[in-house]
């Protein structure tokens, strides 16, 4: 059952506690580092609590669930895909989101590129990168970044706006942070590299936020930590 708003005001403030301390602690302005509602497997309202409180990115894994929230919420709100894309869903997805976080690989970045094109936008991306070498995640490795960016920029309807990563699950802390690390360090190679500019950094999740401030993330993206366990 999802929160009413009152808990949801105390879980969003202590959220919201925890990026600022973890920003400060590295000499960061925490308003550096917005904050994605997650609202996969939750209900419509969920985004609308969201909205009233004042969070406005929020994030969605499926393309069909957020099609039909779409339809059900009236806030304003930026909606973002962060879950795998499937091609066959690649036309909707445009059609639905203000920027796609899950970009993995070339086939998709031409689907993406050719039905943009057709609906005459520039459809804002972000590359999704596995820097754990976790084999249960998807995104591109590390050392084939380089080449799809490459695509990306031979792209003319999309915009690269930087990279996203979802740290390997693992209680030892120091997994995520070095997942997070390598996401930081790729993305300052690739900028260097191409003489292209990627400000976002997506990545932290309610378990590891602190480790992902600290290694630069722009954006977290927070579900339990706001709705409580998915159904």
């Amino acid at each position: 059952m999802i929160v009413g708003f009152e808990e949801f005001q105390q879980r969003a403030r202590s959220v919201e506690r925890v990026v600022a301390r973890a920003a400060r602690a590295c000499g960061r302005d925490p308003q550096e580092v917005r904050i994605m509602a997650v609202t996969k497997s939750h209900p419509a309202h969920a985004v609308e609590i969201a909205a009233r409180y004042g969070l406005r990115l929020i994030g969605e894994n499926r393309v069909q669930e957020a099609a039909v929230k779409m339809d059900q919420v009236a806030a304003d709100v930026e909606w973002e895909l962060i879950g795998h894309l499937q091609t066959n869903k690649a036309r909707v997805a445009v059609a639905l989101f203000d920027r796609i976080q899950s970009v993995d690989r070339p086939r998709i970045l031409q689907v993406l590129d050719r039905v943009a094109s057709e609906r005459e936008k520039v459809q804002r991306i972000l590359l999704q990168v596995n820097s754990g070498d976790d084999p249960r995640k998807f995104g591109v490795s590390c050392d084939d970044a380089p080449e799809l960016l490459r695509h990306v920029l031979q792209c003319s309807a999309l915009k690269v706006e930087g990279l996203m990563t979802i740290a390997p699950f693992d209680q030892d802390p120091s997994v995520a942070a070095t997942a997070f690390g390598r996401l930081r360090d790729l993305r300052d190679e690739l900028e260097n590299s191409f003489d292209v500019v990627l400000p976002e950094l997506s990545m932290g999740m309610t378990g590891d936020l602190a480790a992902a401030i600290k290694a630069g993330s722009t954006c977290v993206r927070v579900g339990t930590a706001f709705f409580g366990a998915r159904e």
